[in-house]
């Protein structure tokens, strides 16, 4: 165990021992901006020394093994929060039941940002189409809406010439 006046590595970089592996890369490198001994205004002898700690530090909790490593060592320990799924040791045969999941499928899932700008995009070239149709339609004079053919023209015994007509005034 460290003495409990020697700070942790994670402490160094200011994080907790949950902290991940973008998070650790993040401060790592901010604070390595912030004490390189070629842009700092600390002393070179402190600059140095601090520069060096922090090294250190993200070379251990930058890799897996010697992270977990210094993790007994300062007696943290991940595995209490990580359990094992109840259905571990289920036969292979067994169907997953999707209804404890959160999604209703594998598939199913947030969609990312480009996915909802290739949807607008889409949804903005069919409100165009549909603007474009209706202009030109309103262009050459056509009618949305037919005239309809009174009723005293179109007798039972012809309908056939009725459908024509109307059809016609397309």
């Amino acid at each position: 165990m460290p003495k409990s006046s020697d700070p942790t590595y994670y402490s160094l970089l200011g994080l907790h021992p949950s902290a991940s592996v973008i998070d650790i890369r993040r401060a790592y490198r901010e604070l390595s901006k912030r004490y390189h001994p070629d842009t700092t205004e600390l002393p070179a002898a402190v600059a140095t020394s601090k520069f060096q700690q922090i090294n250190e530090a993200y070379a251990t909790l930058s890799n897996p093994d010697r992270r977990l490593n210094y993790d007994l060592k300062i007696g943290y320990s991940r595995f209490g929060v990580i359990q094992a799924p109840p259905d571990l040791n289920r036969p292979v045969s067994y169907n997953y039941d999707y209804s404890k999941s959160a999604y209703l499928d594998a598939s199913d899932r947030p969609l990312s940002s480009g996915e909802i700008f290739a949807l607008f995009i889409l949804g903005l070239t069919f409100v165009g189409c549909l603007l474009l149709a209706v202009t030109v339609a309103f262009i050459r004079g056509d009618s949305l809406f037919p005239q309809s053919i009174p009723p005293s023209t179109a007798t039972i015994q012809q309908p056939i010439l009725y459908l024509l007509q109307v059809f016609s005034s397309f």
